[in-house]
């Protein structure tokens, strides 16, 4: 994976956190806890197959956290603040475990490190998606309305239609779905490294509402990670920072006055 990463800067470069977003997600989703978090400044990251980024044709954990270690390394004074959501959250820990020289913190929000089944959530989506004729389509509103049968929560329409583009006179998804829906099994994977643990601060947040991370996982987490505090936030669901923004928002702020003289790894 050789493309640059698609991104945006919030504040004033370098940026000292970067986001990586979840699946069918793209930076901009982090816009309002990297507003919070002024005025540190914010790289807010489209990961490969989804906003802006380039499309690829298989997908790869690994490849991401390169790109992201790569991307990290070109926009920001490295090591940096990095925060993953769900998807972006794997490769988030990937990437500090791969390339500790560019994570001097980090948070995970709502995932673990292990394979866990995405496909009774994700699936529908997906299948909703690749489902609306695009040629036929008048606007947003009438791309609303389609999917409201298959997508009845009204705040999980609006996350997904972000992702609707209009491209000359038609429309367009701008993650590559056909992908990300066969490759849904990848997607809910974790490839075993064998490296050693980062002893960077970790902030681990789960939705009490959630089921992507249960007690039995915090010993893995420790072993990827031995410096790990979980935090989890009442009533949310998988999507916490949007659940719970100001949480999220104090959480990472709280993480950013952590120490971090002691990066090296056992």
């Amino acid at each position: 994976m050789t493309d640059r990463l698609a991104h945006r800067i919030l504040g004033d470069p370098p940026a000292d956190i970067v986001f990586c977003h979840g699946l069918l997600g793209r930076g901009a989703n982090l816009t309002t806890i990297a507003k919070g978090l002024l005025p540190h400044s914010s790289l807010l990251l489209d990961l490969p197959n989804h906003g802006r980024s380039g499309w690829t044709s298989a997908f790869d954990y690994l490849d991401m956290a390169d790109a992201v270690a790569a991307e990290i390394t070109r926009s920001c004074d490295a090591p940096v603040t990095l925060v993953g959501h769900s998807m972006g959250g794997k490769v988030a820990m990937l990437t500090a475990l791969g390339h500790p020289d560019t994570v001097a913190r980090l948070c995970v929000i709502d995932i673990s490190p292990r394979a866990s089944d995405v496909r009774p959530r994700f699936e529908p989506l997906l299948t909703a998606l690749r489902a609306m004729d695009l040629t036929t389509l008048r606007d947003r509103a009438d791309a609303d309305a389609r999917l409201a049968r298959a997508v009845p929560d009204a705040a999980t329409r609006a996350f997904l239609l972000q992702n609707l583009q209009h491209s000359g006179s038609g429309w367009r998804w701008q993650p590559n779905l056909d992908l990300l829906a066969d490759e849904l099994p990848a997607i809910g994977g974790w490839p075993e490294l064998g490296l050693p643990p980062n002893t960077c601060p970790v902030t681990w947040i789960r939705g009490e509402r959630s089921p992507y991370v249960s007690d039995q996982d915090l010993p893995v987490m420790r072993d990827c990670f031995p410096n790990v505090r979980l935090l989890t936030v009442p009533g949310a669901g998988h999507w916490v920072h949007a659940d719970a923004p100001q949480v999220v928002v104090q959480a990472i702020a709280d993480l950013l006055a952590e120490p971090v003289e002691d990066l090296s790894r056992p």
